[in-house]
């Protein structure tokens, strides 16, 4: 179950063909465990794959064009909403999209944009396809999970573009991001119990995933990013994080690529301070809030780039003038930050968490998601309404796994001890989005 800003609960499945259409279903959902459907899109289209993102390395740009999209509701209550917000905000050609008062028709099926008729009535929901203008697909081998069975499966995942966090952005931001994966529907990690669901689900039979126990919120102890992540305007990076519980503090380490695999180090932050203690979110149901101020910094130049920058920055603005070099940690807490990255201190941020157990029943922390605009979350009304990758606990971290993720880590391998992730060719990407989404 997937949350976008605002928060929106949804599941998504995509099915691309070898002629370049596409046929897209989005459910949508009340609740975040996606089990008490709202209304369903389905779209149909074309994409066209184009060359290699000059931004976003690792990415392919992509143009599409919508052919149509309809729109399904689940309940009196979901046609009566959306029937606002079309008649509220939308112009003359769809002021009367539904008449009020309309009874709703369990599995009617209304046109809310269509290429031949120029008709669109999709911006009062916030829609756009504009995730399809940036694709990354990556394949790996999962290890077989039974004891007697040795060997690997592929693995294929399609990273599509992210989504803006402000509402009003979405229509028409450009992603230099991604979204959580999607998994192929052949070739997905396993145990996936939601995997089937979604992939048999259709507008009028919406996917009602099982229901998961709420965990209590529970951050003692050490998180560490399960991948290389991709934030928006181009920032590779790792998280590792530990939270000691019994006084309310935490240390965090982001460490700071110049590629998509996270093997060319550029810098390396470590930040410590403090926490509130946490209360149920009134706005991302199942979330949790807390505010978390930052006290100390330190940082750490990885290449000569870098080095050049904070030597070059303005004096007494990050930490000893002219002072860096790579390699050499230095604390950033005398000069209150370090102007040249964009950090102050101290420095509140208020954010928002959650706990889950995947489907091996491993810990995974979910911590809001980052203002797409590279801003901070510096005040409760910029609190994130969704959530970035979700970070693995490590139990019990040994001293093997603090080496893993000091400086000498350059993302060679996973959390699971695998080979990192090797990017597909181009040539590749097109032929492996064609085969996504057929069920063996």
């Amino acid at each position: 179950c997937e949350v976008r800003p605002g928060p929106e609960f949804l599941t998504r499945s995509y099915l691309f063909y070898a002629n370049r259409l596409f046929k897209a279903y989005q459910f949508y959902y009340w609740d975040p465990s996606c089990r008490d459907p709202s209304y369903s899109l389905v779209i149909k289209g074309k994409l066209r794959l184009r060359q290699a993102s000059w931004i976003t390395r690792g990415a392919t740009e992509a143009d599409y064009h919508l052919h149509k999209v309809g729109i399904v509701f689940h309940s009196q209550k979901a046609m009566r909403e959306v029937a606002a917000w079309i008649n509220q905000t939308s112009g003359e050609g769809c002021s009367g999209f539904l008449p009020p008062g309309r009874t709703w028709a369990p599995g009617a099926l209304y046109e809310l944009l269509s290429a031949k008729t120029e008709r669109d009535c999709t911006a009062a929901l916030g829609f756009a396809m504009h995730e399809l203008s940036l694709v990354r697909v990556e394949k790996h081998y999962q290890p077989l999970l039974q004891p007697q069975q040795s060997g690997s499966r592929l693995v294929e995942e399609l990273y599509l573009g992210d989504i803006h966090t402000e509402w009003v952005e979405r229509l028409h931001y450009r992603p230099t991001g991604y979204q959580q994966p999607m998994q192929s529907a052949v070739h997905h990690v396993h145990p996936c119990p939601a995997c089937g669901i979604i992939y048999r689900a259709d507008e009028h039979h919406p996917p009602i995933l099982p229901l998961r126990a709420q965990l209590p919120m529970q951050l003692s102890g050490s998180w560490v990013s399960t991948h290389c992540e991709v934030r928006p305007a181009v920032l590779f990076l790792t998280r590792y994080f530990i939270f000691h519980s019994n006084n309310h503090t935490w240390e965090g380490y982001y460490y700071h690529y110049s590629d998509p695999l996270c093997r060319q180090p550029t810098f390396t932050i470590y930040a410590s301070g403090h926490y509130t203690q946490g209360i149920p979110s009134s706005k991302v149901r199942g979330g949790t809030e807390l505010a978390f101020k930052v006290t100390q910094a330190r940082v750490t130049p990885m290449d000569q780039v870098t080095v050049m920058m904070l030597n070059s920055s303005e004096p007494g603005s990050c930490g000893l003038t002219s002072s860096w070099s790579a390699g050499v940690e230095q604390d950033i807490t005398p000069t209150n930050g370090c102007l040249a990255l964009g950090i102050k201190l101290p420095h509140t941020e208020y954010e928002l968490f959650k706990t889950e157990q995947d489907t091996k029943d491993r810990s995974l922390l979910y911590i809001g998601e980052r203002p797409t605009d590279g801003s901070s979350p510096d005040s409760p009304d910029k609190r994130p309404t969704s959530y970035q990758a979700p970070l693995i606990q490590c139990a019990g971290a040994s001293e093997e796994f603090s080496n893993y993720v000091s400086l000498k880590y350059l993302g060679k391998k996973d959390t699971n001890g695998s080979e990192a992730l090797k990017p597909l060719p181009v040539a590749f990407l097109l032929f492996i989005a064609l085969l996504f989404l057929r069920w063996d």
